[in-house]
């Protein structure tokens, strides 16, 4: 009788015994880099992908939107005054006679444009701030965070009203008040990251080597805070498109005959009773915008927490 048929033979990788015998999986992860990992889990988040789909759906309405109407977004026409949903006019008229399509998609432009570089531009400021301060510490790091915790006791929304009312109203002081006021968060958050990263290995090996601070706050410490800057800008982009609707709601932002989500809904406020679908929509396309970045912000920040992965 052979006696190598008793022998078991080896399992191969993924495969089960049979039942009542021992089981043996041979689990292999694929070597991934954080970038790979942290793309894989986001496109695995639904709910995320759902929200960067709706975004990227208001972007196109924005861009071709007003161009699949013959009307401009100014053009006025008093036989149309708040006139009805309906083939010629798809959101109806507003108390003007002004195409309500053309002037919320044009809207849509500014308080995206707005939005985006109003979340940007005060980022990275806090970040190039935040970087200095968490490097150098010492008198320099407590003079710059003394500062920021007396300015933000004060909510920012203050200082870009009086910011609005000293400069006038427009797109380009409404960004600049954000970039004036709303890097101080960002750069907190910065600083103490830059603080715990500044005394890993690869960056005492830099500086060993000969590297100059602005090199390593530029090539070794920033970078590797990627992923918080990335997310803070997504969560932040709702929280200026709001501002910027508020604004303009109370009168001190977009100004007519210029549109913007916030401007429309200050007109249809006014014949709310009336009209409340000059009200609803373009405060719809707020809510939703707001979600959709909210919630792909809440997907990054998940894919990018290493304590996240699996």
């Amino acid at each position: 009788m052979n006696r190598d048929l008793n022998v078991k033979q080896p399992l191969a990788p993924f495969e089960f015994t049979k039942p009542g015998e021992q089981s043996v999986q041979q689990l292999v992860r694929p070597s991934l880099s954080f970038w790979q990992d942290a793309s894989y889990r986001l496109f695995k988040n639904k709910i995320a992908m759902a929200g960067f789909g709706l975004i990227i759906l208001m972007v196109l309405l924005s861009i071709i939107g007003p161009m699949l109407t013959p009307y401009s977004y100014n053009d006025t026409d008093l036989t149309q005054i708040n006139g009805p949903m309906s083939a010629e006019h798809w959101f109806g008229t507003d108390t003007l006679g002004r195409d309500l399509w053309a002037r919320v998609w044009t809207g849509a432009r500014v308080s995206l444009i707005v939005g985006v570089i109003g979340a940007i531009v005060p980022s990275l400021i806090g970040v190039v701030i935040g970087g200095i301060s968490g490097y150098f510490g010492g008198k320099l790091d407590m003079l710059i965070m003394r500062f920021i915790d007396i300015c933000i006791c004060v909510p920012q929304l203050i200082y870009v009203i009086l910011i609005m009312i000293y400069f006038g109203s427009g797109p380009g002081p409404i960004i600049a008040a954000f970039a004036i006021t709303g890097w101080m968060g960002s750069a907190r958050n910065i600083r103490g990251l830059v603080l715990q990263l500044k005394e890993q290995e690869f960056v005492l090996a830099a500086k060993t080597l000969g590297a100059t601070p602005a090199r390593l706050i530029a090539k070794h410490l920033i970078p590797n805070t990627l992923g918080i800057i990335i997310v803070g800008i997504t969560t932040a982009v709702p929280a200026a498109i709001f501002y910027e609707a508020y604004l303009s709601f109370i009168g001190i932002g977009i100004k007519p005959p210029m549109s913007s989500w916030g401007q429309l809904v200050n007109d249809g406020i006014k014949v709310f009773r009336v009209f409340p679908s000059q009200l609803f929509i373009p405060s719809i396309f707020i809510c939703l915008t707001m979600l959709s970045f909210n919630l792909f912000g809440d997907g990054l920040r998940d894919a990018f927490d290493p304590k996240l992965r699996r």
